[in-house]
């Protein structure tokens, strides 16, 4: 299945295969600069997955994943520009962000896994974007940049969390700060990068690592990712007693005892 013309308009294609499904953002012309338009359809592909659909490929048409924001549409006068979005109450505004957060933060979710396809530039938006992902496997071309401090503006689309539990805080708060750009190397001596390989390489080391996924039991790889994913929140008491639980569901499970 592919996507409709209507997403590709918004700057974003759909394709499943079995049970996975690859997203792309597709503005190629623009180094994929990402709009409210494209974050609303993200938001609807996370409506509209099969329910089969186990592993979710993000990456990006063209010679990099994501610039960020697209600035133009940012300065503009439209309703999500930045300078229409200061007049809103602070309600408003923090409701529409939370929109805009929405095309991100499904790909956390527990009943996928999700891996970012990473080559040249992820600014920004692109960087957070790579890091609501479980996973990134980067081409040594990639590039990592949260310069979101050069406009005055905060990581706002789910991306301080996970960068500050990868890195630690003080690490990510440099990065945060400076919005200087980090190299494939750099990721991954960081832990930001689950592989680096040759951007020749970049499409069938995601496919590899998405089918060594579906070897694993669905089950088994539900449970798993709510563990490693829930372990910086629970003390050691209380992640043990999460093993034992989650242990105890799958033998029962397994046996075809159900609950």
């Amino acid at each position: 299945m592919t996507s409709s013309s209507a997403a590709d308009e918004a700057g974003v294609r759909l394709d499943i295969d079995g049970p996975v499904a690859t997203v792309s953002l597709y503005r190629p012309d623009v180094l994929n600069a990402q709009t409210p338009a494209m974050w609303a359809e993200l938001a609807n592909i996370s409506r509209k997955l099969p329910g089969d659909v186990r592993v979710v490929i993000v990456r990006g048409a063209g010679r990099a994943f994501s610039a960020g924001l697209d600035l133009s549409v940012a300065r503009g006068d439209g309703d999500s520009s930045l300078a229409t979005l200061s007049r809103l109450s602070p309600e408003e505004c923090a409701e529409r962000i939370a929109g805009f957060q929405s095309a991100f933060t499904w790909l956390r979710g527990p009943s996928l896994v999700t891996i970012a396809a990473v080559q040249g530039h992820a600014i920004g938006a692109g960087f957070q974007l790579a890091l609501n992902c479980d996973m990134r496997v980067l081409a040594d071309d990639a590039r990592f940049s949260m310069a979101e401090v050069t406009l005055g503006l905060v990581p706002d689309l789910g991306g301080t969390k996970r960068l500050a539990e990868l890195v630690g805080p003080s690490r990510a708060l440099e990065i945060c700060l400076t919005g200087r750009t980090l190299t494939a190397a750099e990721a991954d001596r960081l832990g930001l990068a689950t592989a680096v390989v040759p951007a020749a390489d970049l499409k069938g080391a995601v496919a590899d690592l998405a089918a060594a996924v579906l070897d694993a039991p669905p089950g088994a790889v539900a449970e798993i990712k709510a563990l490693v994913s829930g372990a910086s929140e629970r003390s050691y008491p209380d992640q043990d007693r999460a093993e034992r639980e989650a242990q105890t569901r799958r033998l029962r499970d397994l046996s075809g005892i159900g609950e």
